[in-house]
């Protein structure tokens, strides 16, 4: 079969790198892509935010399955287009991303359907934004309703940042913030794939790193870098979030006449008080599929279409993102990368491309602000961090940073942004 892949990101590099080995698939193609991707896949130029475009390469390649990676292009309708020419496509309909496109809906539909999330109040105008503010005290925590690229939540001590937060989240008339209770503890991210038929099949879940510095300091990014499976979680984390988060959600989709089917990835939060919902999105997350999909057994188009449970390798795997200079702020561009084949002739790693592209020499340089997630696999997650950060030595950018505790046996239990996450995290 043919899959087209959306995207041009660290998580279209994994999803070509799973789809590379599966025996299924004989063409890939990726839009835009990077460059790594173009190890794999026919690159294609693409304006992912356009549904019409999007839809008319699936019709153009002969796509037997689209695979859409970014939130963009599904909360503007794109996976509706595929459908409507007739293609198969992996991800929601308009209607149903909103549960990522807009936070103020995702909170209605959960407390409709009984999920455990933050305490939360959204507001169109400043000055009752601003008293809400007040009411739920430090630590504020400001989410800007709509898809933010990654820097949609402002989480805060300081008063006066949190007020400039929601007055930058209502400059226009369309615009809508949230105000959110803080939640305590560490974060888990769990992806699940919803069938066109309702049934759930959930992946590893995992554990990523929003804050740009270690020990979780630092203002947010796309993320900074993941592991799975998490040996500090109960043995049943997973069916006690499919039966108290995935499923009661996908039957309100159900029941409001949106049904939801794609992947739905319920980013939470494990508080004194028990489990809670940070946010949901409608697609693979980066860099936790990286993670993921790096010990994924199963054909991923099987997985993908509902034809098998999904089965895992033993062991461990981690992500490492290694970041340009100035990121998250200003990211330098354009400098040259070094050291790929080095790094990527490791055992068990793959120096995934994110930020990147070729120059007019064809040398590989640096055009987003995270520019490669190193991932590497062992027995253990011991193995695999060290086999990570030995191949992230082995890179060479100028002025180029990254954590050293991802996947810490001290620190990862600890790894939360007080259950914030940054809302519509994307690449770049």
């Amino acid at each position: 079969m043919k899959v087209l892949v959306v995207g041009s990101g660290g998580r279209e590099h994994a999803l070509c790198r799973a789809l590379a080995r599966d025996p299924r698939v004989d063409a890939l193609v990726c839009a835009p892509g990077n460059a790594g991707t173009t190890e794999l896949a026919e690159p294609r130029s693409l304006d992912v935010a356009d549904p019409d475009a999007l839809a008319a390469l699936a019709e153009q390649v002969g796509a037997d399955l689209t695979v859409i990676g970014p939130e963009v292009p599904l909360v503007a309708g794109a996976a509706d287009e595929v459908r409507a020419r007739g293609l198969t496509v992996f991800g929601p309909s308009a209607a149903a991303a909103r549960l990522e496109g807009s936070k103020a809906f995702a909170k209605q539909v959960m407390r409709a359907a009984g999920v455990p999330t933050a305490a939360a109040r959204d507001h169109t105008e400043v000055e009752p934004a601003l008293a809400d503010l007040d009411a739920f005290g430090p630590p504020y925590v400001v989410k800007y309703d709509g898809l933010a690229a990654g820097k949609g939540v402002t989480v805060t001590e300081d008063r006066d940042a949190a007020v400039a937060a929601v007055r930058a989240s209502l400059r226009g008339p369309d615009d809508r913030v949230v105000l959110e209770e803080y939640l305590d503890g560490p974060e888990v991210s769990l992806f699940a794939i919803v069938t066109e038929s309702g049934a759930i099949l959930p992946l590893l879940p995992a554990q990523d790193h929003k804050r740009v510095g270690d020990r979780d300091t630092g203002p947010n990014t796309g993320g900074m870098g993941a592991y799975t499976p998490l040996p500090w979680a109960s043995h049943g984390l997973s069916t006690e979030i499919v039966q108290t988060v995935i499923r009661p959600t996908v039957d309100e989709m159900a029941r409001r006449g949106t049904p939801f089917s794609g992947l739905l990835y319920a980013g939470l939060a494990l508080t004194t008080r028990g489990l809670r919902v940070v946010e949901f999105n409608v697609r693979f997350g980066d860099p936790e599929t990286q993670a993921v999909l790096a010990l994924l057994a199963t054909p991923l188009t099987d997985v993908l279409t509902g034809r098998a449970t999904p089965r895992f390798r033993s062991g461990a795997a981690i992500t490492v993102v290694v970041a340009a200079k100035g990121y998250p702020q200003s990211p330098q561009l354009g400098d040259p990368i070094r050291g790929l084949a080095a790094a990527g002739a490791l055992t068990g790693v793959d120096v995934l491309h994110a930020g990147t592209r070729r120059d007019e020499h064809g040398q590989v340089v640096s055009a987003g602000g995270r520019v490669l997630s190193v991932t590497a696999i062992g027995s253990n997650l011991e193995s695999a961090r060290g086999s990570a950060y030995e191949a992230v030595s082995r890179i060479s950018l100028a002025g180029a940073h990254y954590r050293t505790d991802i996947g810490d046996p001290s620190r990862m239990r600890h790894s939360t942004d007080g259950g914030r996450r940054p809302g519509g995290a994307s690449d770049g």
